[in-house]
Formats: structure tokens, C-alpha cells, sequence
């Protein structure tokens, strides 16, 4: 019905005839010819849902409406197509997107600030006045290369590609654009491990005692022995949240309230309530916050926590509170189901491994059969490790001696399942091979091993 002729400069055409057996051209220019069959091909879909009175499909429908104005209009001019009414969303600029996208957010002021990095981002590299169509998949790669190039932290690229992508698919959904150029922009992950730290109980110890008053020693011990986050869910933390009894913490988290994560309760850690005790006893008569002074919004807790830490002789690490909070994931991990620690920390266990579990020293030790880990960041060597060694060896005997031990121990390696002598093995190995052949037997695969 329709075919591709090549002139000789090179460009391409399209021939065919209409519903009056008229010759019809459009002229496609220089195009490659994989691209001159695709338009071909389409063409015939036009010309076969006119000649049957019917619509054209849908894939048909999306080439049409995403074709450039010019060679829409060559299609028109040929009767194939009707012409386009003025789109009033091809004059949507970048800067009426971003600006919609905000006001129309419904999130909290720290979210909006983190908000503003990305769209004064996106300003600054695409313009202010850049109409929202012209902006292309290259465009944006382009956008995501500048912004890696600028040295910011990879887990900041992959923030700010999440906004973006955001931001422009609303704009798909308001019916700005067709599609998003963001779509297929690698994000990347938002975790740094490079700017983990755990901090160990010997460090808080020393900053405890460098803290000004019994204030300061409550927030850092909070974040460090009880997760909670600083400065949003210690704001809010009231004496009537505190129970001596049962030793927990009501704690009400703004951040993730919207996730099913509003309320949750916290242990109170042995090492946290003196702490808590003794400002419990200098509070005023009636007073309800825990912590008065985060009542005032222009206290700048990272420069003041960081000054304690300085006075303390120690080095300031990276996240300060983050990584206290982080601490306090880890150690509960090493000691409490993953379930359990997630529900204190009010966020999901793929969460807190994503951004909070730490692999340190001691696992490493633990591992390797060191009865009495180094402290974290301290290397054993020469007699240091010799010591460990000989300690190691005389506090677990020999295999001979273990297995003379084992004869009088009921020790199951599986816990709830009774185990055969050996005896009862080597009788059970000498048996020929039932009907079942190698499959593992019906205990086994009913416990799901």
C-alpha cells in the first residue's frame, strides 16, 4: 500500500495512493532506513483504519500524537491525519512545573527543604523558562552526569534523582507531558556506607561526662541507647511517656507517621534511666517536655554536640546523630530478632539494613573464635594475638576431647528435634536405599529444610 523511495541526495520518501487511487508523497528528509520502514509501516496502519471507517489502534494512536508538529503537519497535508488543536500544556515551562509540584506536596517542612535542593537543581541546569516538552531522555542523563560531576555524595545523586523523577512523573499524570524523560534514569542507592561510624559505649561514656548539664547527656543518650531520632521524636517526648515501671518509652515519630509508624514503644535501656531520673528531679513542678530547651527552633544542636564531642577528646564523626541512632540499631541487632529491633526503630528490618546495620571489628572476632574481641578499630598483633591464641586453645579442649564430652551431652543441633546415636547413623547408613533415592526425607521437607 505504501513504500519508501530514496532520492539521490539520500533523503527518503513515502509513496502511496489514497481511497481515490491519487499518488501521494511525504517527503521524510535525511532518515535512516530503519526509521523511513517505521513511518512507512504506520502510514499503512492510517491508510487501512481510513479505507475500513474504523480507529486507528493504539500504538498507531501514541506515534501519531508524539510526532513534531512539522511532520504532523505533512500527514494532514496528505489527509491522513486531522490537524492538532494548540496544546495549551506545550507552553508549560519547567519553572510553573516545579512550582505546582511544591504547592501541591503534601509533606512536612523538612521534606519540602529537601525538595528545593532538587528543583533548584533542575532550575539552574535546565532553565527557568524551558518549555516542559523540550526536555528529552538525553536531556535529563545529561542533568544526572553534571550533578555526579559537581562531587556530590552518591547517596545525594540518587535523593535528587528520586525527586526528579517524581516531579515529572506528576506532570505525566496532570497531562503536561505524554511521558517522563526521567523514567529510565538510574536512581542509584541512598545509603553512604563510606559515612558510617559506630560508636562505641566507651566513646559515649567519655562525651557524657563533657556534657554541660543533665539536658545534653539526655539527647545523646536517647539517640544512643534508645534510637531515637534528633531532633523530631525528642521534641516531642513527654515525662508522661516515660514509664519507670515497665521501664519503656512512648515514642511519637512525625517522620513516619504517614507509613503506620506514628507511635511505637522503646525499652528503657539500664545505662539511659539514671540519666533520666536525675532530670526528671530537677524539672519543674508540672513541666511535661523531657527536654525544654528543643523547644526553641533556633537551637543549633550539630555545632553544640560537636563542641561536646571536641571537649571530650575525641573526633567528631560523620552523621553525628544519625550514626549514634545507627549504634543503637547495631547492638540491639546483635542481641534481639530483626523484627524486634525494627518495631523499636520504627521503620522496616530492609530499612535498617539498608541504612543502619554496621559490620565492625567484633563480628570479626566473634567469628574467628576470639573469646575477648579488640575494641572496634584496634588490630591484634604479635603477642597481643599470640595471648588470644593460647587463652583460645586452653579455654576449648581439643576434638578428641569434645568428643568424649559430646557422649554424655543431649546437645540438638536442630532445636525441637531429638537426634540418633551414632550407633543408630551407622545402622541407618548400612541400610540400602529406600524408594525415595536421594531426596531428603519427609522430616526434613516438612520443616522446610
Amino acid at each position: 500500500m505504501a513504500s519508501v523511495s530514496r532520492d539521490k541526495n539520500g533523503t527518503k520518501r513515502i509513496l502511496f495512493s489514497d481511497g481515490d487511487s491519487e499518488r501521494k508523497t511525504i517527503r521524510l528528509g535525511k532518515m535512516s532506513v530503519r526509521d523511513a520502514e517505521t513511518f512507512r509501516s504506520r502510514v499503512e496502519a492510517l491508510l487501512s483504519a481510513q479505507f475500513a471507517g474504523t480507529a486507528i489502534d493504539r500504538k498507531t494512536a501514541e506515534w501519531l500524537a508524539e510526532l513534531p508538529d512539522k511532520m504532523h503537519a505533512k500527514l494532514v497535508h496528505v489527509g491522513l491525519a486531522e490537524p492538532r488543536e494548540p496544546d495549551p500544556a506545550k507552553k508549560v515551562t519547567l519553572g510553573e512545573l516545579l512550582d505546582r509540584f511544591v504547592e501541591s506536596a503534601c509533606v512536612k517542612p523538612s521534606t519540602k527543604a529537601a525538595y528545593k535542593q532538587t528543583t533548584d537543581s533542575l532550575r539552574a541546569h535546565f532553565g527557568e523558562d524551558a518549555a516542559l516538552r523540550s526536555i528529552k531522555p538525553a536531556d535529563a542523563d545529561a542533568w544526572r552526569k553534571a550533578i555526579v560531576e559537581s562531587g556530590l555524595a552518591t547517596a545525594t545523586v540518587a535523593k535528587r534523582v528520586k525527586v526528579a523523577k517524581s516531579i515529572f512523573q506528576r506532570a505525566v499524570k496532570w497531562g503536561l507531558i505524554p511521558s517522563s524523560p526521567f523514567t529510565d534514569v538510574r536512581s542509584g542507592s541512598q545509603s553512604n556506607p563510606d559515612r558510617a561510624h559506630y560508636i562505641t559505649s566507651e566513646t559515649i561514656e567519655a562525651i557524657l561526662k563533657a556534657c554541660p548539664d543533665d539536658e545534653w547527656r539526655a539527647i545523646i543518650a536517647l539517640v544512643r541507647y534508645a534510637g531515637l531520632r534528633c531532633p523530631s521524636e525528642l521534641v516531642g517526648l513527654k515525662w508522661a511517656d516515660v514509664n519507670w515501671e515497665k521501664s519503656r518509652l512512648t515514642v511519637r515519630s512525625p517522620k513516619t507517621a504517614g507509613q503506620g509508624y506514628a507511635v511505637r514503644l522503646v525499652p528503657l535501656a539500664p545505662v539511659l534511666r539514671p540519666i533520666l531520673l536525675s532530670l526528671f528531679n530537677q524539672a519543674e513542678e508540672g513541666a511535661e517536655a523531657v527536654i525544654p530547651r528543643l523547644s526553641n527552633p533556633r537551637l543549633n544542636l550539630r555545632t553544640q554536640f560537636q563542641r561536646i564531642i571536641e571537649r571530650a577528646g575525641e573526633k567528631p564523626w560523620p552523621r553525628l546523630f544519625h550514626n549514634l541512632r545507627a549504634s543503637c540499631a547495631c547492638d540491639w541487632c546483635d542481641r534481639f530478632p530483626a523484627h524486634v529491633v525494627a518495631g523499636w526503630q520504627g521503620h522496616s528490618p530492609m530499612i535498617a539494613a539498608r541504612h543502619y546495620l554496621q559490620i565492625r571489628d567484633s563480628h570479626f572476632a566473634a567469628a574467628a573464635g576470639i573469646d575477648e574481641a579488640l575494641p572496634d578499630g584496634v588490630e591484634q598483633s604479635g603477642a597481643k594475638s599470640d595471648a588470644l591464641v593460647a587463652q583460645n586453645a586452653a579455654r576449648h579442649p581439643s576434638a578428641s576431647a569434645r568428643a568424649d564430652a559430646r557422649d554424655d551431652e543431649k546437645t540438638p543441633i536442630f532445636a525441637g528435634f531429638p537426634h540418633a546415636s551414632a550407633d543408630e547413623r551407622e545402622g541407618a547408613q548400612s541400610q540400602s536405599m529406600g524408594p525415595e533415592g536421594l531426596e531428603p526425607s519427609r522430616l526434613f521437607r516438612d520443616c522446610g529444610f
